[in-house]
């Protein structure tokens, strides 16, 4: 009778861990009809009926570096793939932020206060519309809408033609701006359609400034307008450098874009000299092409040095990447920036994740605020300039690794932060560990994290980003979410982690996934059921808590340890001896996965047993005071 009361435990244990694993992960109802109707499946590829919409923009601009003002003109032809009929358009005018009256998440500085952006002349298929008429056109917040005179079909597109301007903002900075008279990074500076998606349409979701952003896959030709004495970076390739270089520049320029060797394209020197840029005409246009891009961001200033390197990251087609630095004379840091992006270019394509950097170009501009922070663009970043070097390297990892998500993999960063801060803080760990010796960047982001666990404000990752208060909205998309993807790398080791992780980038690269696809891919391509995982750390509130439950000594030693919080977590312990030796032991987080809340191992001790500790400052765990046996 015993034998069979056995038999029955160990089949319902058996059964109750494999129903544990195959549980279906929750899908939002909105996200549902995409599987429903073909444009999402359930192996986490693009379905058969994926499609998303583009545009094409053409832009000039001119900026009066005086008085700070952007005019501008675009052409924008917007491409509707999508099968259904579109009555109006959504456009973001992002520098509305600054506007009296806007919605903002936080307070800024009152003399930033400004009147946003003009809104000049629209063009419809080359008919004006009535600017006047709410009928026709609205404005609130960052948000426009144009209600279209005619719909425009599926599978066609819509010509629109739009004139505007606005002055950027001179007494705050918010990602972007002016940082000191004649330096300043333009970004969210153009009227951009709106994603119109097959989640939830339009995208209505303002921006007030914490959250960031979500945008389609378009075209870019760019022609920007200054004074003569003004260098312009920006996304994409310049396409006539000849034209707005001096002799000597070009000559440099040309050769940092086939040197293996940083280039100091322009000197402190050369601006002693003011003989940088064609000087013919009082002003020069410089034009810049960039494809199937998210968004474009530029850069200008009279007094920046500027460093140029090439990096070849496919031998096979001499595929490489034109890196690039701009950054003021008195930057402390900014002059080895230029390899550092190189060699992290190197790193990102070869070995985390090992998908060829997307873009043939980036820029790392230097804003010279200290104390760092940073913020990404596609083929660009905006850098301060933190007061330890590591901190330099740490912050320029981080913005280059957000090119791949959210720049090649267009994640939705308005709702799934930690789909792209997450990846940008994790991609770079081993190459912070090898530059320290230590992994300095998991230890503190175990720090933050563990501070916040299992508390009010540590509200589940699926939440969207969106809903989030700061403290929330911080913990979510950078520090939970990179401590997971870890874990998860530990778990499935390397080898299988970079496959699926790869796939991801491959399927979705140029689309917009959403969590789902995601984990999806992630089952399909290790042909693990990883819903165990999934559903603690991204859908559940919880904290990670691992305790020395008992141990019992013999000539042996079984060390017990209870998983105290629900978050799957590595055991890490370490046998202390009388003699002063020790041994340690690792098992990744998959000891959990059968959902038990106790392990069990037995090990062999090779002298008197002093004391066990278990954890690690790599590993989260919200409460340490149960970490440790000691004998006597």
């Amino acid at each position: 009778m015993k034998i069979i009361n056995i038999i029955i435990a160990l089949i319902i244990i058996l059964f109750s861990s494999y129903a544990l694993g195959q549980e279906k992960l929750f899908i939002p109802r909105n996200i549902q009809s995409a599987y429903e109707k073909g444009t999402r499946s359930s192996d986490g590829k693009p379905g058969k009926e994926y499609w998303q919409n583009s545009a094409d923009y053409k832009i000039d601009v001119e900026v009066i570096p005086s008085s700070y003002q952007i005019i501008g003109n675009e052409k924008v032809t917007y491409y509707n793939n999508s099968p259904d009929s579109l009555t109006r358009i959504v456009l973001r005018l992002y520098p509305n932020i600054f506007k009296k009256g806007s919605a903002r998440d936080y307070s800024i500085n009152p003399d930033a206060i400004a009147d946003g952006v003009s809104i000049n002349k629209i063009e419809i298929d080359g008919l004006s519309i009535n600017l006047e008429n709410r009928s026709i056109f609205r404005v609130t917040s960052t948000i426009a809408v144009i209600y279209l005179p005619e719909s425009v079909p599926a599978k066609s597109s819509i010509d629109l033609s739009i004139d505007w301007s606005f002055y950027l903002p001179t007494k705050a900075t918010l990602r972007m701006g002016v940082y000191d008279s004649t330096s300043v990074f333009v970004g969210y500076w153009y009227p951009q359609v709106a994603v119109y998606d097959d989640i939830e349409g339009w995208d209505y979701h303002n921006y007030g400034g914490q959250v960031e952003f979500y945008n389609d896959f378009s075209n870019f030709d760019v022609s920007i307008t200054l004074p003569n004495n003004f260098g312009v970076w920006a996304t994409g390739e310049l396409q006539n450098p000849e034209e707005v270089l001096s002799e000597n520049i070009y000559e440099r320029y040309s050769t940092a874009k086939e040197s293996d060797e940083v280039v100091r394209i322009v000197t402190a020197t050369d601006l002693n000299l003011s003989t940088i840029y064609n000087n013919d005409e009082n002003k020069n246009t410089w034009v810049y092409k960039a494809s199937n891009v998210s968004d474009f961001a530029f850069a200008f200033s009279d007094n920046y040095l500027w460093d140029g390197v090439r990096t070849i990251i496919d031998n096979s087609n001499n595929q490489s990447v034109f890196v690039q630095a701009v950054y003021p004379v008195n930057s402390p840091d900014f002059y080895d920036v230029a390899e550092v992006s190189r060699d992290l270019i190197n790193y990102f394509s070869y070995d985390m994740p090992g998908v060829k950097f997307p873009f043939p170009s980036v820029v790392a501009f230097n804003n010279g605020r200290s104390g760092g922070g940073g913020m990404e663009f596609p083929m660009m970043i905006n850098d301060g300039s933190p007061d330890v070097w590591e901190n330099t390297v740490s912050l320029t990892a981080h913005e280059l690794a957000h090119q791949y998500f959210p720049f090649f993999v267009g994640t939705n960063e308005k709702k799934y932060a930690f789909m792209d801060e997450g990846w940008a803080v994790m991609l770079p760990y081993k190459y912070m560990e090898k530059l320290t010796g230590i992994n300095s960047r998991l230890i503190s982001t175990v720090g933050n994290y563990e501070y916040l666990a299992g508390k009010e404000d540590d509200i589940p990752m699926m939440i969207p980003s969106l809903s989030l208060p700061y403290n929330s909205y911080r913990n979510s998309a950078y520090d939970k979410s990179s401590i997971a993807y870890d874990i998860l790398r530990d778990i499935l080791g390397d080898e299988l982690f970079l496959k699926a992780l790869q796939e991801y980038i491959y399927r979705w690269s140029g689309k917009h996934p959403t969590p789902n696809d995601f984990y999806f891919t992630f089952n399909d391509v290790t042909g693990e059921n990883l819903n165990w995982f999934w559903r603690p750390w991204f859908f559940e509130t919880g904290y990670p808590d691992l305790a020395i439950d008992r141990v019992l000594i013999t000539d042996k030693a079984e060390i017990t340890i209870r998983k105290v919080g629900n978050m799957p977590t590595p055991v890490k312990f370490k046998v202390i001896y009388e003699n002063e030796t020790s041994e340690e032991y690792y098992f990744p987080a998959d000891v959990w996965k059968d959902g038990a809340d106790l392990f069990s191992i037995e090990i062999k001790l090779s002298d008197i047993l002093k004391e066990i500790q278990l954890g690690d400052f790599r590993i989260p765990d919200s409460n340490r005071d149960n970490n440790q046996f000691l004998v006597h």
